[in-house]
């Protein structure tokens, strides 16, 4: 199945912004987080669809699936 990932701001350093990738069924949000080898502890916002979701979520064909690191600053 096909799913979009978008990446954000300093996630896509040494990685890419957006590509259309191949995953197997039932493959959830932290698997593709692993794969990425994003530290859980950088971990802002993800989305899927423009909403907001565990990373347990369970992806399907035709998702878009957006993650954003935490935004420091003050």
């Amino acid at each position: 199945m096909k799913v979009t990932v978008k990446l954000f701001a300093t996630f896509q350093k040494g990685r890419f912004t957006v590509e259309a990738r191949e995953y197997p069924q039932g493959i959830i949000v932290d698997d593709i987080i692993t794969e990425l080898e994003i530290p859980r502890d950088s971990l802002g916002i993800v989305m899927v669809n423009h909403r907001h979701v565990e990373l347990g979520r369970e992806l399907v064909d035709g998702d878009t699936l957006a993650i954003f690191p935490l935004v420091g600053g003050g």
